[in-house]
């Protein structure tokens, strides 16, 4: 540190203020000083820095599978807010999202050295049984923290209600869902929502269909749907299962949109060129990891408990040419 000051030609302090990215460093001293860290190789001593500040830098991720959308992005927001704010990630995946597997992972995230830990809740896991060592912050992502931690989920149910009022709106008698497996929060509050919405309008509510997140679940499911000549609206809880429901329906011959009408769910980016483009719901995950680094970093900073309960990351509608106006029988 004392070499790359008298390079930069500034004090040892100001050198720490940099390495520590502190904000109270003019541009111009910050620019001189890191380029005086390059030309040294200078690397800061994160140990030392632990001691001196009781933060590590690191933000630990236990995560159940990394093969669903919806949990890659929901890592690559959080990996991408932790950045910005200078921390590294440190991810643990588990084989199932038990207590004794979550419990585990999060041992082993405390003794790497973390700073907190967000656990992305893809499957249904009851918080009150987690006996996880305190002094360590925890955020829930995509799940419910119950009474113990504080959530961050998109608004599952409410892009539910918006695809199945999409399709009773534009005049369908009512709306088939090809669920995710019921072992998923997602899928549950989705399901959950679609029947709600049904019901509130006085249609009658099809038989659910699951399938496990998968297109080729989707297009097994489609060949059935096809199959059905009553079938004019499907709400898929996931864009892939949608793609796989839509190659069955074309398979078979029906039309989309012209016979049956296709909704899916997350807005992934090859949505768009579907054939036809995909009618979705769009979840902001960049959002929904900003706000779960926010929260941890208010208790680390702070060095308080955040306040429980859900913050909810709004979904929005958006309409391509998946869906169509009902025709009729």
């Amino acid at each position: 540190m004392a070499d790359v000051a008298r390079l930069a030609g500034v004090s040892p302090q100001t050198v720490s203020r940099v390495a520590n990215n502190r904000t109270n460093v003019e541009e111009a001293t910050r620019e001189r000083v890191l380029a005086a860290m390059r030309a040294l190789g200078y690397q800061p001593n994160i140990a030392a820095r632990a001691l001196a500040t009781g933060r590590f830098g690191t933000i630990g991720v236990i995560s159940f599978t990394l093969n669903r959308y919806g949990n890659v992005r929901t890592l690559d927001g959080i990996t991408t807010a932790a950045r910005a704010e200078g921390f590294s990630i440190s991810l643990v995946g588990v084989t199932a999202l038990t207590h004794q597997e979550v419990n585990d992972a999060f041992t082993r995230l405390t003794t790497q050295a973390v700073d907190g830990v967000v656990i992305i809740e893809s499957e249904v896991l009851d918080m009150r049984s987690l006996r996880l060592p305190p002094g360590v912050p925890v955020v829930i992502s995509d799940g419910h923290g119950g009474e113990e931690f504080p959530a961050v989920d998109s608004d599952q149910a409410g892009g539910a209600r918006l695809a199945t009022e999409h399709l009773l709106d534009l005049g369908h008698p009512t709306v088939w869902h090809v669920a995710g497996p019921p072992d998923s929060n997602s899928a549950r509050h989705r399901h959950a929502s679609w029947r709600q919405t049904l019901e509130r309008a006085g249609r009658p509510v099809p038989q659910v269909l699951f399938g496990d997140w998968t297109a080729e679940s989707g297009y097994l499911i489609g060949g059935y749907l096809a199959a059905l000549p009553e079938v004019s609206a499907v709400f898929a809880a996931n864009d892939q299962m949608a793609l796989g429901v839509i190659r069955a329906l074309h398979e078979a011959g029906r039309a989309v949109p012209g016979d049956v009408s296709v909704v899916g769910f997350d807005d992934m980016p090859e949505s768009a060129y579907f054939w036809p483009g995909l009618t979705t719901i769009r979840q902001d995950f960049d959002q929904g990891g900003r706000i779960c680094v926010d929260i941890l970093l208010e208790q680390i900073r702070m060095r308080r408990p955040a306040e429980k309960g859900m913050r909810v990351v709004p979904v929005e509608l958006v309409v391509r040419g998946s869906s169509a106006s009902w025709r009729g029988a």
